[in-house]
């Protein structure tokens, strides 16, 4: 219970259920020490699962767990961050084999109690969102999530889903309609917000972008555009509209996109790694071997020198996780920096490459060097490197792309 003295606040959320499949039962006929011992681990991971994407746990109950995305502290991709939660939480479980789950996620308004501290028992927020997710979850497959249609319609372009069957859920005189989320995307070309109506009003920005092409290409250049603005002003309309341009050319072009997030572990270079992903063809259900393969065979077909090829498989392996060599010190930069340039100069090498990193206030200065470096260095190949960023990027970096004949940063209000 919270103090008589806490506040309330009506604020939306995401609410998540986990729990156990058949663990009641089970614990029937198992000592309390026994019970305590096999939830003290699952109890561990769950929270810091939860608490990796920006979630905070509000309680433990026996074998459920619930948290909330969204207070005390909100983010814009709060339903997001709690799908991707419970696709890690699944994942573990799955990969466990010992426990089996299910998950319910949804999003709604909520009474937030202001100041409740979860740890002392304190409940943070009551309301129809809470107890749907509850039903949710109990109705969810084993080993298995569903979400509601406001979770669903926030999330539907980073996450994978398939229909599923509408739950009867207590207290609801309809059926409530749900989804099963199956994967993550991966942020890439073909993850581009389709152009579904004109964009009005854009005309001189798309235009820039248009022409920040053509100039990489005409030139064999290097060019560096960086759309600026608060959320929802049109950044990645404009992304699409220059995709749609790309998409109608006769002329190939290749087309790699990634995204910097603001939460998670060994994020820094995330939306790099997206990107030589997706161009070596790496697929997450793949094992590190099938990883190692396709990574060798794609440098190979780029570099004919076979020890750069070496090198750069090294360092590319390092970006993307896998463990191809000798563990390097932290101040192989420089060496990392040279191998990864390399490896997107060959690829602009054979056809004009764009290369969009989305979310770019979100990345670690390392990955803003790293931009920083390509855009500098990189040297006779036609490649357009296209950021979106709010304006807090240009907060942390007042000079970002100032002073670069092939830089130009684009304002949108």
């Amino acid at each position: 219970m919270s103090g008589p003295e806490s506040r309330k606040e009506r604020k939306v959320v995401t609410c998540l259920f986990a729990d156990l499949v058949g663990f009641t039962a089970r614990a029937e006929s198992l000592d309390p020490e026994d019970v305590e011992a096999i939830l003290r681990p699952y109890h561990e991971r769950l929270r810091s699962e939860l608490e990796r994407y920006g979630g905070t746990v509000e309680k433990f109950i026996g074998d459920a767990v619930m948290a909330l995305f969204g207070a005390p502290t909100a983010h814009e991709d709060d339903p997001e961050r709690a799908v991707r939660a419970a696709l890690a939480i699944r994942d573990w479980a799955r990969d466990d084999g010992e426990l089996e789950v299910r998950v319910g996620v949804t999003t709604g308004e909520a009474l937030v109690v202001l100041g409740a501290r979860p740890e002392a028992g304190e409940g943070m927020a009551a309301g129809d969102v809470v107890n749907t997710a509850s039903r949710l979850q109990a109705a969810a497959p084993t080993n298995g999530i569903l979400v509601d249609a406001t979770t669903y319609r926030a999330t539907e372009r980073a996450i994978e889903y398939r229909d599923a069957e509408a739950v009867a859920a207590k207290g609801k005189s309809d059926p409530v309609p749900v989804w099963e989320p199956l994967e993550a995307r991966a942020r890439f070309g073909a993850d581009v917000a389709e152009t579904q109506t004109p964009l009005v009003g854009r005309d001189h920005e798309r235009e820039q972008l248009a022409s920040a092409l053509e100039r990489a290409k005409n030139e064999r250049s290097v060019q560096l555009v960086t759309l600026v603005g608060v959320p929802g002003i049109g950044k990645s309309r404009l992304v699409g509209e220059l995709f749609q341009v790309v998409s109608e050319s006769p002329e190939l072009v290749t087309w790699r996109q990634g995204r910097s997030l603001p939460y998670g572990d060994g994020v820094t270079y995330w939306a790099l790694g997206e990107m030589v992903k997706n161009q070596v063809g790496i697929l997450e259900t793949e094992t590190a071997e099938q990883a190692r393969e396709k990574l060798h065979a794609e440098v190979v077909r780029l570099f004919g020198d076979e020890s750069e090829a070496r090198s750069v498989e090294s360092k590319l392996g390092l970006l993307i996780g896998l463990d191809t060599g000798p563990e390097e010190p932290e101040d192989k930069r420089a060496e990392r920096f040279y191998a990864w340039r390399r490896f997107f100069e060959e690829l602009a090498d054979q056809r004009p490459a764009v290369l969009v990193f989305e979310d770019l206030h979100w990345a670690d200065d390392d990955l803003l060097d790293f931009v920083d470096h390509l855009v500098d260095w990189a040297v006779d190949v036609p490649l357009l490197c296209v950021c979106t960023a709010r304006p807090e990027l240009l907060e942390r970096r007042p000079a970002w792309g100032g002073g670069k004949p092939n830089a130009s940063t684009i304002s949108l209000s």
